[in-house]
């Protein structure tokens, strides 16, 4: 195969008539060449007859942004081009969100696709896919669907080209999209839907039409079990699955007791060949990633947490006006916001008051689903620590903790056991608790579920997986919710000292 000139394609087959018949323009040559027009209906009328030629998108499009694409981007958007509905396994941290923008992007501009409706996370709604698009397709209309059902409804018909929208919030318009237009489904975190007889999987489903074009993302497919991908190929590649769930489950599990199954030793083919077409590149493999990928994700506090958030702001405001602000009281009060914002406040008398943290939780436990190695959870204060842990052990996550009252000789346990055991899979831990010394290089994921007021602390603990033995890439994800919280990060970001800095930055969030 020869490419001339980025406009045409030269071909040696065995039967030219074969391509000339079923390709308009196309010309035959002597010496069994035939050569074609460069485009991307040529690219799919080769693709049925069994002849794979790269999309055009990777020589004849500009690739808009704030950034030059990698070339596993590249090449993801071009699998994603050539193929309607598939599935992009990438793993966290790769830029996937990107190459699918530009994928998208590129078949509008030929005409393939007229609007987008991303379904992703609440989590990563603005803090990922607004953001990106802005990064990468600016020129393209984008709204973010949330709220009201009246207010969902008027940004559904709105017309913007991309549309954002968080799993639950699909079947709350489905109406609306159905007649909006959209013929791009594009699923992030795809395990959302892994379950077929939920009635989310049957309004996305009902929603997405033969000839529409749907990519379900996800690193991690099958991570609990294989019979979790039977929702995804269900979606994409309903041919490869059984009608019927029980049959899939006896095609890759084995019956133990009456209650319980285990993986058949073929089941990992199984499962490949059902999860079909698809692409994945590890961390690993994109050599031009650089060694650390942060990422920020900005969880929308919950009604609870809201109300005390603003009514101890609006306090803080009227104590500090027409007085001055020493830097002992201003931590003192940034402190309780960001303990609100965390998940639990302590009271003046010792006691704590608990908030609803089920945004943030979710957004952690996605990322914890999505990573491929063990991860390690910064959290602040010691009450949400314990609420944290609860929830993650009743979900069957395996977890341990470590925080300043845990003993040295427990520490040293749980530290041999986290990197060379396959349990735990979650470490919690009070940042300055293990900021120091300490190399954790089974976990490739850092989440921050709220930030620390030390930037050397947050340096420290960054370093904790990224040091000498670390085999894997790294990605450090910030969670947020609050004002205060963002305005630490950024500080923490841009190396700045938030202790000397205090008084600024509480005026700057009372403000």
């Amino acid at each position: 195969m020869k490419i001339l000139r980025d406009k045409a394609i030269l071909l040696k087959v065995r039967n030219p008539k074969q391509i000339t018949a079923v390709i308009p323009k196309s010309k035959e040559l002597p010496m069994n060449e035939v050569v074609i027009n460069w485009g991307l209906d040529e690219a799919h009328a080769l693709q049925g007859l069994n002849i794979n030629i790269p999309s055009p998108i990777t020589k004849r499009y500009n690739w808009p942004g704030q950034y030059k694409p990698f070339d596993h981007q590249k090449d993801t958007a071009s699998f994603m081009t050539m193929n309607k509905k598939s599935f992009c396994f990438n793993e966290q941290g790769t830029g996937k969100t990107a190459s699918a923008i530009w994928a998208a992007d590129y078949l509008m501009t030929q005409g393939k696709v007229k609007r987008v409706l991303v379904v992703c996370p609440l989590s990563i709604m603005d803090s990922a896919w607004r953001a990106d698009l802005f990064s990468f397709a600016m020129h393209r209309t984008v709204d973010i669907a949330y709220g009201g059902k009246e207010k969902r409804k008027k940004i559904i018909n709105s017309g913007a080209e991309f549309v954002i929208i968080n799993y639950d919030g699909v079947e709350v318009v489905s109406e609306e999209i159905a007649k909006g237009g959209f013929d791009l489904f594009i699923v992030d975190e795809a395990t959302h839907y892994k379950n077929a007889q939920t009635k989310r999987w049957k309004t996305l489903n009902k929603l997405v039409g033969e000839n529409d074009w749907l990519w379900l993302m996800t690193g991690t497919p099958a991570a609990q079990s294989p019979v979790d991908a039977y929702g995804l190929a269900k979606l994409v590649n309903p041919m490869a699955v059984p009608r019927f769930f029980g049959s899939w489950r006896d095609m890759v599990m084995y019956k133990v007791t009456q209650f319980t199954y285990k993986p058949k030793e073929n089941s990992k083919d199984t499962v490949f060949q059902a999860l079909q077409p698809a692409i994945r590149f590890t961390k690993e493999e994109c050599l031009d990633l650089p060694d650390i990928v942060y990422s920020k994700r900005f969880v929308e506090m919950t009604a609870q947490q809201k109300k005390y958030y603003d009514t101890l702001r609006k306090q803080m405001v009227m104590e500090v006006a027409g007085e001055s602000v020493t830097a002992a009281n201003a931590a003192i009060n940034m402190n309780k916001l960001l303990q609100i914002s965390a998940g639990a406040v302590y009271t003046d008398d010792g006691d704590s008051v608990e908030f609803d943290i089920k945004n943030r939780y979710q957004a952690l436990k996605e990322t914890i689903d999505e990573s491929s190695q063990k991860v390690l959870v910064f959290v602040p204060f010691k009450h949400t620590i314990d609420m944290l842990t609860e929830r993650l052990r009743k979900d069957g996550v395996t977890t341990e903790v470590i925080r300043g009252d845990v003993s040295a000789g427990n520490r040293t346990d749980i530290f041999r056991r986290f990197q060379n055991d396959p349990d735990p899979r979650v470490l919690v831990i009070q940042p300055q608790s293990a900021a120091h010394g300490v190399t954790l290089t089974a976990a490739n994921t850092i989440v921050w579920w709220g930030p620390t007021s030390s930037l050397e602390t947050y340096l420290q603990a960054n370093a904790r997986i990224h040091r000498a033995g670390q085999k894997h890439k790294c990605t450090i994800i910030q969670l947020a919710g609050s004002a205060a919280e963002k305005r630490i990060y950024r500080m923490l970001d841009e190396r700045i000292n938030v202790h000397t800095a205090m008084i600024d930055l509480y005026k700057e969030v009372l403000d």
